[in-house]
């Protein structure tokens, strides 16, 4: 099968979507398909609307032997978002997905898509809310005739919140469009897969995949090296956090709550790994620095090991996620979880059995949940144990791929 996947980066770009997409066409080529990527030059988000000293050369390679086709974002000018705002307002669904202020827009990737020669027998496009890319994936998919698949990785955001921003941002009418024009919508929970029902789209076209984890990726750090670096005691419990660094993943929810948590608790320490987004330098820029927090920037894979050793459990009260990857990795190290009751993260963590779900918001069950974790270890090795039972039983890739594999290859276009 030749199959062409649209993703709005890819590696060496960092992002969970980015990292999915690469390991799904490994693993597509591992079974005799030809995969190619159609991408931006980004490495960072802010090169979607601005051009940027470290982007990667536009033009196509051979990476790991999946093809790779990279074209520079459009529009990248003073006063883009203002202009761009005023158009989108136009009641054109196809309009409105090429013409989003902040996401990426590429006219020769459009452009491409209309007319290109390779043949392809499969367009698989990735991650909301980047309309511009998967339009493109879409009319490359009309161009040939041949099946449409999304991967949304749908945010839903605060259940209890009827104007939850990032919902709405999410399933906006041009993004619906898309979803409904799938011939197959493949999602990661059930909650995921409801809403997306409930948007329109026919139950017998959405595929529950779910995502995996490596153990061998994620674990094997030196625990006793990695806190004699970070300067930690022995009498210590560190709080980990692995995200962009940002309102919307809970890092400032996180440590409001660890400062007060600390007023009673002062052996509790925060260390933040993933990088800094607009939101949070605005707030550190009030709050920091501080003693009891520890920041690593954006980390390889060695130091990803050495993360989840280190900590004592793992905290992302994230308002924009459709899974949570980062829980599992957590679970595979053997530490409990807390995280919001917000998206697909309600069916991902088992309240009380492997971590805690807190109501989004709720500073006070935040703070409850920290300070019982951390002054009870027996509970932490109980739910750590009970996460990385439930890894090696439900949550391997090998799994998840393959029905990936078998939605690709097998789509009927509609």
């Amino acid at each position: 099968m030749r199959i062409a996947q649209f993703v709005h980066r890819y590696p060496p770009a960092l992002g969970g979507a980015e990292a999915w997409v690469y390991r799904l066409s490994k693993y597509l080529v591992a079974q005799g398909d030809e995969v190619t990527i159609w991408t931006t030059t980004a490495r960072e988000l802010n090169s979607f609307t601005r051009r940027t000293a470290n982007e990667l050369p536009a033009g196509n390679t051979l990476e790991d032997e999946i093809n790779v086709r990279r074209f520079a974002p459009s529009l990248r000018w003073p006063g883009r978002r203002y202009l761009l705002k005023a158009a989108s307002l136009v009641p054109i669904r196809r309009w409105q997905a090429m013409t989003q202020p902040w996401g990426p827009i590429s006219l020769d990737m459009w452009k491409v898509a209309g007319h290109d020669a390779s043949e392809v027998d499969v367009v698989h496009a990735v991650a909301f809310p980047f309309g511009a890319i998967i339009q493109s994936a879409h009319r490359l998919a009309r161009n040939w005739e041949v099946p449409f698949v999304v991967t949304p990785f749908l945010h839903l955001g605060d259940p209890n919140d009827r104007n939850d921003p990032i919902r709405r941002a999410y399933t906006a009418p041009h993004l619906t469009r898309l979803l409904k024009l799938a011939d197959r919508v493949i999602v990661q929970t059930p909650t995921e897969s409801e809403a997306i029902a409930q948007l329109g789209v026919a139950r017998e076209r959405i595929v529950l995949q779910g995502l995996g984890v490596d153990s061998a990726e994620c674990t094997g750090g030196d625990r006793e090296a990695v806190r004699a670096r970070w300067g930690v005691n022995a009498d210590e419990v560190v709080v980990g956090h692995l995200a962009n660094q940002s309102e919307e993943k809970g890092t400032i929810d996180l440590l409001l709550a660890v400062a007060d948590a600390r007023r009673n608790a002062p052996f509790i320490r925060v260390v933040l790994a993933g990088p800094r987004m607009p939101s949070f330098d605005r707030f550190w820029s009030r709050f920091g620095p501080v003693d009891w927090v520890t920041q690593l920037g954006p980390i390889d894979d060695a130091t990803r090991r050495d993360f989840f050793a280190a900590i004592d459990l793992f905290t992302m009260p994230s308002r924009s996620d459709s899974f949570g990857l980062v829980f599992l990795e957590a679970w595979a190290n053997g530490k409990p979880v807390i995280g919001y009751r917000a998206g697909g993260v309600v069916d991902v963590i088992r309240h009380e059995h492997d971590g805690m779900l807190v109501r989004c918001g709720d500073a006070a069950a935040l703070i409850a949940a920290i300070v019982r974790l951390s002054t009870d270890a027996a509970l932490r090795n109980t739910w750590g144990t009970s996460g990385r039972e439930r890894v090696a039983a439900e949550f391997q890739w090998d799994d998840k791929l393959r029905i990936a594999h078998r939605t690709l290859t097998v789509c009927p276009s509609s």
